[in-house]
C-alpha cells in the first residue's frame, strides 16, 4: 500500500494523458466492542460485560456495504476507512437485546476511537 507524505495510506487511482491522479487519504479507526450484561445480575466487584472476540462488524454507506472488521483479543478491531458517516452493524444479528450501539458513527478526517456496545438481551 502507498502511503501519503503524512505517513497515512492512500488509494491511487492511475493516470493516462487524460485522466488525473485522485488520491484519497484513509483514516484508522479502531477500538473495542463489549457484550454484556453476561449474566442476569450484575454483582458490585464482578464484571457485568466481557470482550465481544471474533465477531464482525459491518460497515456501510448510503446502504453500501463497503467493509468489514472482526474483533481480535480482548474485542479490539481496526479498520481503514474515508472519512464520513457509516452505518454499522453486525454480520449475525441477534436473536435477542437491541444488538449494536451505537448504529451510526462519523469517521473524521484524522481517525480516532470509537467503542461499541452489544446489548445481549439478558436481563
Amino acid at each position: 500500500m502507498r502511503r501519503a507524505a503524512s505517513g497515512r495510506p492512500f488509494a491511487y487511482v492511475g493516470h493516462t494523458a487524460d485522466m488525473h491522479a485522485v488520491l484519497v487519504a484513509l483514516a484508522l479507526l479502531h477500538g473495542v466492542v463489549m457484550r454484556g450484561p453476561t449474566t442476569p445480575v450484575c454483582q458490585v466487584g464482578t464484571p457485568c460485560s466481557e470482550p465481544a472476540v471474533g465477531i464482525v462488524l459491518v460497515f456501510s454507506r448510503s446502504g453500501t456495504v463497503v467493509a468489514r472488521s472482526r474483533t481480535g483479543t480482548g474485542g479490539r478491531y481496526a479498520i481503514r476507512l474515508r472519512p464520513g458517516i457509516y452505518t454499522v452493524q453486525l454480520s449475525v444479528r441477534p436473536r435477542i437485546g437491541s444488538g449494536l450501539q451505537p448504529h451510526t458513527i462519523t469517521v473524521p478526517r484524522l481517525g480516532g476511537r470509537r467503542d461499541f456496545a452489544i446489548d445481549t438481551g439478558i436481563r
